[in-house]
């Protein structure tokens, strides 16, 4: 017995002196021997540069977070000085990462459980450069040496832990020529931890159960998309990066160019890309601005700020997916609110979701059609020429030249549904209750419906624009019911006592990629009826009709004369307009309207020709001509002679057939609506 106890003595007191040996052998050895054998090892296993340029060394300390005995076991610790990090060949800079200093212990027991395990790292002034050249090429992707080699030849596995990462301050710089991008950020500790509800404050719509503490505060200035960068915030510490219970606390303040974002919320699990779920807000000249910092592509608006909660999560459905829930804003005048969701995935990106808005500035949604936003457009019109997309009206033109950015449709796919309760417009023009259904995909863009309630009627349209196509080819179908002139013409005090009503169809066609374009190569026809209203030289004056005023004033003076019916039909034929019928039948006389309107080159050629009911009208006995541009339109009396009743009565009878035009009477009003009568007579003539 005795002689087993001497045994295992020696053997444990063997053992014991090998420790200190060992020990000793460790703490002793010049390590930085070893830095040209380190530097070389790494260099060629990152395919870059990498060397210890400074004091290289090992010590032995107690690590008294250890339970019981292991509390006495030293742990080995490693420090580094003045380490060098590079980048690839194809980055013009020479480094990557500069560290001043790294301190860190290694536990030896994980180490017979094949797991390097390193409680903490210690890193002094932090440098790390993040470059993307022009060639797509960028130095924080690695291609590791012998990646390529199979599993079986893979040396066995070993674990790797590291729990916490303890820094000074740091400096990132991050330098892009694809997004023309140089910013610096700097990070610095707070100094002791701040609660996260203490600078985020009670977030009811945001998970902030189990967050952590705010550990480091940061800040960028410089450039992104060519737009100064500036921004501020607060992190958590590198320890809660690895739960994957507590969530990781975020909080920022970003101005690029106009755009304001503002972040206050949490990442979840972020070493495996969980997810995200924090109150966003957001604020700018207009909404196209924020392509460059998301990816998402959005129409030109007036200035707008939104305020909603986003959750994203990065693996569902194997793609990102981003859901932005029960926000609230304004775009120009609007109010807006809603939900939308953004899915990434191939061929295309997808935005869809539904809006709403109980005040609506049609000013506000002018972009979208192509015309000017109005209020604040200076801002808008600023913007697009920033992104080099503006484009001047032509001298002497009056439609729209504004061009649709057609071909960045087929950047995403759109299915959103919108509604608007109350629609400010103008005063002369009283809308409702809009609704649309927006579906683009691969870049054909299609609206249907398109409705809204006008003065007591509703419009109901199908737009569909092909963007696909080059030029793009758009096509309307419009449809026009019971719009109530008293309610169309407020302002006309004749017009309030009239129980009369507008109805009309229009379908158009045409390519190009602007409002001008497609007027200009539309092809198509529209019918109109109006029944029981007045005509006067301050209805026209009202709705800018500088030449109706002329008409009104050479035939009528300036009396205010009562219309029967008026009907018209009109062809489109390559952007060139031609009356098929175009009368007024009033109390006083028969008007009858010919000729060609031309969008392309906005010229028109009209003959107007009165046809006196009695001898009350002595002004009417010559036809008047109405000629020139939209901008600069001619009038006068045309010198003829007087056209017989007869000849026009059989013109108004032959021109067109007005079957067509009483298919817009709806069949109770057949009764009350004049326009029967007039329509009837005119095909009994025929």
């Amino acid at each position: 017995m005795l002689r087993t106890r001497k045994i295992i003595s020696w053997i444990v007191g063997v053992f014991l002196l090998l420790v200190v040996v060992v020990a000793l052998g460790i703490s002793m050895f010049d390590w930085n021997r070893l830095k040209p054998t380190i530097n070389q090892k790494v260099s060629m296993e990152l395919n870059r540069p990498f060397a210890i340029r400074g004091d290289l060394g090992v010590g032995w300390v107690r690590n008294y977070d250890e339970p019981g005995w292991r509390s006495w076991i030293p742990w080995p610790h490693v420090y580094a000085e003045d380490i060098m990090l590079g980048n690839p060949p194809e980055i013009p800079e020479v480094m990557m990462v500069h560290l001043q200093r790294v301190d860190a212990s290694l536990s030896p027991l994980a180490l017979l459980r094949k797991q390097i395990f390193i409680p903490w790292i210690k890193l002094q002034r932090p440098d790390a450069r993040f470059i993307q050249t022009a060639a797509r090429q960028n130095n924080w992707t690695f291609h590791l040496a012998g990646s390529d080699n199979s599993a079986a030849n893979a040396s066995p596995s070993w674990s790797f832990r590291l729990d916490n990462i303890l820094f000074d301050q740091g400096k990132i710089i991050y330098r892009d020529a694809i997004n023309h991008a140089d910013v610096q950020f700097t990070v610095d500790p707070l100094g002791k931890p701040v609660p996260y509800g203490q600078v985020a404050g009670r977030k009811e719509d945001v998970d902030t159960q189990g967050a952590s503490d705010f550990i480091f505060g940061w800040k960028a200035r410089g450039t992104y998309n060519n737009e100064p960068f500036s921004g501020d915030g607060k992190i958590g510490g590198m320890l809660s990066l690895r739960s994957k219970t507590n969530p990781f606390p975020l909080q920022a303040d970003i101005h690029n160019g106009s755009t304001r974002v503002q972040v206050e919320g949490n990442l979840q699990d972020p070493l495996n890309l969980g997810g995200v779920d924090i109150r966003l807000r957001f604020a700018g000249d207009t909404l196209a601005n924020l392509y460059g910092l998301t990816g998402i592509l959005l129409p030109d608006t007036p200035p707008y700020e939104t305020d909603g909660h986003l959750v994203v999560r990065f693996r569902e459905q194997d793609s990102p997916v981003f859901r932005y829930e029960n926000f609230n804003g304004h775009i120009g005048d609007s109010d807006i609110h809603g939900s939308m969701t953004y899915t990434q995935g191939k061929p295309r990106s997808k935005l869809e979701g539904s809006l709403d808005s109980r005040q609506l500035r049609m000013a506000d949604l002018g972009p979208l059609i192509g015309v000017n936003s109005g209020k604040d457009s200076a801002k808008t019109e600023k913007a697009k020429a920033a992104r080099g997309d503006a484009v001047r009206q032509p001298t002497g033109r009056v439609l729209p030249h504004d061009q649709f950015d057609s071909k960045s449709w087929k950047v995403m796919d759109a299915d959103v549904k919108f509604s608007g309760k109350r629609i400010e417009h103008s005063n002369a023009l009283p809308l409702s209750d809009l609704y649309t259904h927006l579906v683009l995909k691969n870049g054909d863009l299609l609206l249907d419906p398109l409705r809204f309630g006008v003065a007591g009627g509703h419009l109901n349209s199908t737009i569909h624009m092909a963007g696909d196509s080059s030029p793009m080819r758009a096509r309307a179908d419009i449809h026009v019911r019971n719009l109530k002139l008293k309610q169309l013409f407020p302002g006309v005090q004749a017009m309030r006592s009239s129980m009369g009503q507008m109805n009309g169809d229009a379908t158009l066609s045409g390519s190009g990629n602007s409002v001008a374009s497609l007027l200009a190569t539309s092809n198509g026809s529209l019918k109109l009826l109006m029944n029981d209203g007045v005509i006067s030289r301050s209805l026209m004056e009202i709705v800018g009709l500088n030449v109706g005023n002329y008409v009104m004033g050479k035939l009528f003076g300036d009396d205010t004369v009562r219309i029967n019916c008026a009907a018209a039909d009109l062809k489109v034929t390559n952007g060139l307009a031609a009356t098929k019928l175009f009368v007024f039948d009033t109390e006083n006389a028969v008007i009858n309207i010919s000729g060609t309107t031309n969008f392309a080159n906005e010229k028109m050629d009209l003959l107007v020709n009165p046809q006196s009911k009695g001898m009350r009208i002595i002004t009417l006995r010559s036809p008047l001509y109405v000629r020139g541009t939209f901008k600069n339109p001619q009038t006068g009396v045309k010198a003829a002679p007087l056209i017989t009743r007869g000849a026009a009565a059989v013109a108004l009878g032959l021109v067109a057939p007005p079957a067509a035009l009483l298919a817009l009477i709806s069949p109770s009003d057949h009764q009350q609506n004049q326009c029967t009568n007039v329509l009837r007579q005119m095909k009994s003539n025929k």
